[in-house]
């Protein structure tokens, strides 16, 4: 079953359940992925892979854990939990994330593979990352672990 496959079904559960909250989410990452479609198409491209997908949504949890931070900062610790909750929604959509000793033995793999030695060959170590695991590597995580490699 795809992703958007995935999401309408659990949409309309989540409807019939009568869990707002849920489906207010849902519908927010729907919109999120029609819109890389149109961007997509507007490119040239056919559709939204599930790479872009994913993608997106990582996205998307990025700009929430931003917002919450600042919301927990300015003493509104009632919409950081709500941006909490549309995380925790977001992540169930999402691959599981490696552990980190996979994720090091990803990086020390990627690092010798490019020949990699100072920071100046980081951006070849991503690009060897991304190529490998594509949306299904978390690029944040990664990108602390191969700074700390190479440094």
């Amino acid at each position: 079953m795809s992703l958007r496959e995935s999401l309408m079904a659990d949409l309309k559960t989540a409807m019939k359940a009568g869990e707002s909250a849920r489906v207010g989410t849902i519908r927010m990452m729907t919109a999120k992925l029609k819109d890389v479609e149109i961007a997509g198409r507007a490119k040239g491209g056919e559709g939204v892979s599930e790479d872009e997908g994913v993608s997106a949504l990582r996205g998307m949890i990025k700009t929430r854990t931003e917002s919450a931070t600042m919301y927990r900062d300015a003493g509104r610790p009632e919409l950081a939990e709500k941006e909490e909750a549309e995380i925790a929604v977001i992540r169930g959509y999402l691959p599981p994330e490696m552990d980190a000793a996979a994720l090091e033995a990803a990086v020390a793999d990627a690092v010798a593979a490019s020949g990699a030695e100072t920071m100046k060959d980081m951006g070849k170590v991503m690009a060897a990352l991304k190529a490998k695991f594509g949306a299904n590597l978390d690029m944040g995580r990664a990108n602390a672990v191969v700074k700390a490699r190479l440094s």
